[in-house]
This record gives structure tokens, sequence and C-alpha cells, in this order.
């Protein structure tokens, strides 16, 4: 991407409706399509920056606190490069090592964190009812300490997945299809199948496949979701997805089958995922501490998981696909067959065919991550990103 390009993909923003300043980015579905569309555009300004070697810095101090409740590679690297990226240092929130302990309310926690903090990203996704709940109490909280007078400005809140979206993953896998396929309006009617995969572990939460079904959807794309018998996603992310369809004229479906879902498809999403149905079970048993429930619940589950060890995205299933060349995806890690696990939810033939597009994938996420916060932060983002290309400051050191 040359500098002229980019000078114009500023230009180009300028057009879009764009009403996220002071706003939060917890679900994808409650952006406009324009919103949308500048996430995307944002991203690959900054991308474009870097690439010529310009430093996107929009602050030259601040904080950005994550708070991570979840294990996490990829999201926690990506947000604290997007946090970098922008001339932030980024802080993690520990509860182990606050006052949570004692007994801080989240009231108090959101405020003490966010004197000098421009963003905090939030990953809570085990929790039934409770992720996007945290996220948006944390919001309120911040609402009323700016409004106070406590704080002098308030940190945007960027869910880094939750129980319901994970809507950094599925930003940054739509750009990947957006860039592989020559643009968005490559993209209506192309068939992406997103299904569940055999993995042996319990538990995985349902936000990767909501978030899918509910992105994809919104750019006319043939979206098909399959799943074996009770492992369902929540009720409300289905009609997301079946409305998305109908006011794009793309499609919508549920099937049972992971060959039906594969056929003629342009690109597979094989990932497992915990059953609607354990994941409620799940969060009552966490809520009490009844480890001995649990335990019993994980037996269950992954007896009922290996009556479906057949799900697995190998090389017949591949041959399926539209001309037996579907793009595969994945939000990593892959559970890979006779690699990382005896059985699981791909082949390592597929998988090493396709391994270094599952990072170029994941390589999108710092830049929406990066484009989500300015969003937010920023009343005028093309006047920002053109007084930053105008500076023209480099990334790199200059040697005499």
């Amino acid at each position: 991407m040359t500098k002229k390009e980019v000078a114009a993909q500023i230009d180009e923003l300028r057009s879009k409706k764009i009403g996220m300043f002071g706003k939060d980015f917890l679900l994808t579905w409650e952006k406009s399509a324009q919103e949308i569309e500048a996430t995307f555009l944002v991203a690959e300004i900054l991308r474009g920056m870097r690439q010529n070697s310009i430093s996107p810095r929009f602050w030259d101090s601040g904080l950005g606190v994550s708070i991570f409740k979840d294990n996490s590679t990829r999201t926690r690297f990506s947000y604290a490069s997007a946090c970098n990226l922008l001339g932030l240092s980024v802080q993690d929130f520990d509860e182990k090592k606050s006052q949570v302990a004692h007994g801080e309310t989240v009231r108090e926690t959101a405020t003490m964190i966010s004197f000098l903090t421009e963003a905090i990203g939030i990953r809570d996704d085990m929790y039934l009812g409770e992720g996007d709940r945290f996220q948006r109490e944390i919001g309120a909280a911040l609402d009323d300490a700016v409004k106070e007078g406590v704080l002098p400005s308030r940190p945007a809140v960027v869910n880094l997945q939750s129980d319901i979206d994970h809507p950094t993953q599925s930003m940054a896998d739509m750009l990947h299809l957006v860039n592989h396929f020559g643009g968005a309006a490559n993209l209506k009617g192309k068939k992406i199948a997103m299904t569940w995969a055999y993995s042996p572990s319990y538990g995985k939460p349902l936000s990767v496949p909501q978030g899918i079904i509910g992105l994809m959807t919104r750019f006319g794309m043939d979206v098909t979701l399959a799943y074996p018998e009770g492992y369902s996603l929540i009720p409300d992310t289905l009609e997301v997805a079946k409305k998305n369809a109908a006011q794009t004229d793309g499609n919508f479906a549920v099937v049972s089958s992971m060959q039906d879902a594969f056929r003629d498809a342009d690109i597979v999403y094989p990932k497992s995922w915990a059953p609607y149905a354990v994941m409620q079970e799940r969060t009552e048993l966490l809520k009490v501490s009844d480890d001995s429930g649990l335990k019993d619940l994980e037996k269950r589950c992954l007896a009922n998981n290996a009556k479906y060890r057949d799900w697995e995205c190998n090389e017949q299933m591949m041959k399926g696909t539209n001309g037996g060349k579907a793009l595969y995806m994945h939000c990593l890690p892959a559970d890979i067959s006779g690699v990382s696990c005896k059985e699981g939810e791909v082949a390592a033939t597929v998988f090493d065919r396709y391994r270094n597009e599952t990072y170029i994938e994941a390589g999108y996420k710092p830049y929406i991550i990066a484009a989500m916060i300015l969003l937010a932060k920023v009343a005028d983002p093309s006047a920002a990103l053109k007084a930053i290309m105008q500076r023209n400051t480099p990334r790199t050191a200059v040697l005499p």
C-alpha cells in the first residue's frame, strides 16, 4: 500500500456517517453498516501507515488497561500491539493482585484504573449471562465518573471476547476475507460454513460462532451454521443472523451435517464450542464453586463430544467444497489431529496447507482493535489521521 493509497482511504473515511465517538465497542450488530466499514477502513489506514514506516501514534502518553478473565495469546498480544501502535502503554489488571479480593466494587475498580486511561479491553467469555453484563457495568461506572467530574475523560471499553460476541476476532476474520477476495463487494453470495468440530476438551465459549454468523450475514453472504443435535447457540444470536441475512439479501441456514455445510462452500470455519445448555449448567456450577458438579459435567460433555469424532475438517470434507479449494479459517489455536491432540477439529494436512493463511488472518486483529479505540476516542478521525500523515514521523530511527 502506497502513501497515496493511504491518503485516499483517509479521504474516503470522511464520507462515512460515523457515530462511534464516546461509545464502547461491545457487539458488532450494535454498530451501523457504515460504522463497521469505517472500522475496517481505519484498520487498513493504520496498517498502511506502518507499512510505509509512518508512526501512527495518536497519544504521547496514557494507558490501555487489559482485563483478561480467561487465557489468551493472540488477543492479549493484539491488544498490547494496538495500544502501543497508538502510543499507549499497557497495564494488565490482575484481580488477584488488586483489592477486588477485599470486596472492591466494579464501580470503584472501573474508576480507579481510569484516571489516565484511554481504553479498557475486557475478555470475559466463560460465564453465560456475565461477560457482556460485566463490560456494560464497567461502561456505566465510567459514565457516572465522568458525569460527576471524577474522571477528566472516559476510556473506551473494547470487547476482547464476551459470552455473546468476539468482535475483534470476527472483524479481523472479515477484513481477511475482504482482502483475500479482492473487496467487500465480492463477498456477496459467497458461502461460508461455520461448523462445530470435534474437540477432546469441553467448555469452549460460544462467542466465536455467534460473532461469525452475526457479522458475515451483514455482507450478503450465504452463511450456513452446522452443529450436531444439542450443540445450539444462544437463541437471540440466531435471530440476529436471520435478520441480517434478510436485510442484505443474503442467506442464513442451520443444518445438522458438516458435509452439508461444506458442500460448495467458498470458506470453511470448523470450530468446537460447548452446547448452550452445557454452558448454562456450567455457569451455575461455577457460581457456587461446585467442583464435584463441574467434574461430572465435564465427564458427561466429553462423552457426548466423542459421539461426533467424525466432525473433522479433513481432506475428504474439503473435496466437497467449491472446487475442493475453500479457504480454511480458524481463530486459533486449532485442535489439530495427530499434532496437538489425537483427534481434533482439523486434519494436519489441511491445517498445514492453510497455516500461513490463518496467521495472516490473525495479523489483522491488532489493527482492528486500534481502529475500535481510535474511533471511540476521536471526534473527527479523518482529520486526526490526515494530521498524522502530514506529520510524517518515521516509525524507525533515521540513521546517519
